[in-house]
C-alpha cells in the first residue's frame, strides 16, 4: 500500500473507527427486524410510525450476515497489514478471497476446490457462524471456488448489495491514496459479483467513509466527492450515477421544502431511488437517509432519524441500515452511537476488539 501523508489519520481516528464498525452493526440489528417485511407489515407490527427502536425486538437483537461479512473484510485487511508490519508483501484481495472463504465455512457451505485457508482468531467466534439469511450471490461467487475478478468474474450479471454491505472496513485505512481504497473496493466486490455497478458502488462507498473517517469532510463535501469520483470511472455506470444524483438532488433543502422539510419515506422513498436489493439503490437509499436528515439536533437524533428512514421501506431494510450507520459512525464517531442501542447490541465486544486491533495495526496506537 502506498503512504500517503495527506491521508494521515485524524485524532480522532480509533472514534471514527469504532463508530463505523459499531454503527453498521446497529443499523444493520435494526433493519434486520423487518428484512424481508413490506412496508405494510412493518405497520401491521410496529404501528403506523414503523419500526423505531431496537428495543421493540420481540426476542434477542441479531446482526445480519452484512456485518459478519463486514467484519471478514476487516479480518482480511488486518492480515494484510499484519504481513506488512513483519516486512511481508501480500496480495491484498487473495487476502480479502481467503478471508470471505473463511467466512463461508462458517456458514457450512464449502467452496469446491478452493484452498483451505489457516484459521484466524474470528473463525473461533460461534456469534459469527449463524446464518443469517446470507446473499445468494455471495455464496455462489465464493462456492465455485474460483477467485473472481474484473477480467474473471463470477456472477458477471450480479449487481446485489452485497458488495457495498460489506466494504466500509476499505473506507477507514489511513495513510494510503483515496484513490487506493477505491481500487480496492471495487477489486474486492469482483470476488462474488461481476456487474460493473456492483464493483462501482462498493468503490464510491468506501471513497465516501474514506472522506469522512480520514479525510475529515463534512457530509455534504465527502457526497458531492463521492458523486465526482463515480462519475470520473471510464464507462461509469449509468444507474449508479442516475441514483447517486437522485439522492443528493432530493436531499437538498430547496427540494424537502416542496414537502414542508419532510423527508421521502416508505413507499415514496423507494419510488423514487429503489428498494436496495441491488448494489447502487442501495448505496442511495442509506445516502438519501443520511443527508435528509442532517438537520437534526446532535449525533445520536441525527443516526436515529437516518437509520429509520433507512429501513421502514418494502426493500433490502437491514443492508440500508446498515450502510446508514456505517456513513454516520464515520462522520461522528463513537458520538453517534446511541447508548440503548448499543446496550441491546450482539457481541459488541468482538466488533470493538476488531476495531482496536485495526487501529492499532494502522496508527501503532
Amino acid at each position: 500500500m502506498p503512504a500517503d501523508t495527506t491521508n494521515a489519520p485524524p485524532a480522532d481516528f480509533a472514534s471514527r473507527v469504532q463508530g463505523t464498525l459499531m454503527g453498521g452493526a446497529l443499523g444493520d440489528s435494526l433493519g434486520y427486524l423487518v428484512e424481508f417485511d413490506t412496508l405494510a407489515a412493518i405497520h401491521a407490527t410496529y404501528g403506523p410510525a414503523g419500526l423505531l427502536d431496537l428495543s421493540q425486538a420481540r426476542g434477542p437483537v441479531h446482526f445480519s450476515d452484512d456485518t459478519q461479512m463486514s467484519l471478514y473484510t476487516l479480518d482480511g485487511l488486518l492480515e494484510v497489514l499484519e504481513w506488512a508490519n513483519d516486512g511481508v508483501g501480500a496480495d491484498i484481495n487473495a487476502c480479502q478471497w481467503l478471508a470471505y472463504l473463511r467466512w463461508l465455512k462458517t456458514q457450512g457451505i464449502a467452496a469446491a476446490g478452493a484452498p483451505q485457508p489457516p484459521p484466524r482468531w474470528i473463525d473461533a467466534q460461534s456469534v459469527l457462524h449463524h446464518q443469517r439469511h446470507p446473499g445468494n450471490a455471495c455464496v455462489s461467487g465464493l462456492a465455485t471456488g474460483e477467485m473472481g475478478t474484473i477480467f474473471r468474474p463470477v456472477n458477471p450479471n450480479s449487481k446485489g448489495c452485497g458488495t457495498v454491505m460489506r466494504s466500509a472496513p476499505y473506507g477507514l485505512l489511513p495513510n494510503i491514496p483515496a484513490e487506493t481504497v477505491y481500487k480496492m473496493s471495487s477489486d474486492a466486490a469482483s470476488l462474488t459479483h461481476g456487474h460493473p455497478a456492483a464493483r462501482q458502488s462498493s468503490g464510491a462507498f468506501s471513497w465516501l467513509i474514506h472522506c469522512l473517517a480520514v479525510q475529515g469532510l463534512d457530509l455534504r463535501a465527502a457526497a458531492e466527492s463521492t458523486r465526482a469520483r463515480a462519475a470520473a470511472e471510464p464507462s461509469a455506470d449509468p444507474a449508479l450515477l442516475a441514483r447517486l444524483e437522485a439522492a443528493m438532488e432530493l436531499s437538498t433543502p430547496t427540494a424537502m421544502s416542496k414537502d414542508d422539510g419532510v423527508p421521502l419515506h416508505g413507499a415514496s422513498l423507494t419510488a423514487a431511488l429503489g428498494q436496495g436489493w441491488v448494489a447502487e439503490e442501495a448505496l442511495a437509499v442509506a445516502l438519501y437517509a443520511v443527508l435528509a436528515t442532517a438537520a437534526a439536533a446532535s449525533p445520536v437524533e441525527h443516526y436515529l432519524a437516518a437509520v429509520r428512514l433507512a429501513v421502514n421501506h418494502d426493500g433490502d431494510s437491514d443492508s440500508t441500515g446498515a450502510i446508514a450507520g456505517n456513513i454516520l459512525g464515520a462522520l461522528y464517531g463513537e458520538a453517534a452511537l446511541p447508548p440503548a442501542w448499543l446496550a441491546l447490541c450482539e457481541a459488541p465486544q468482538l466488533i470493538r476488539h476488531l476495531g482496536a486491533e485495526f487501529v492499532k495495526l494502522t496508527t501503532g496506537a
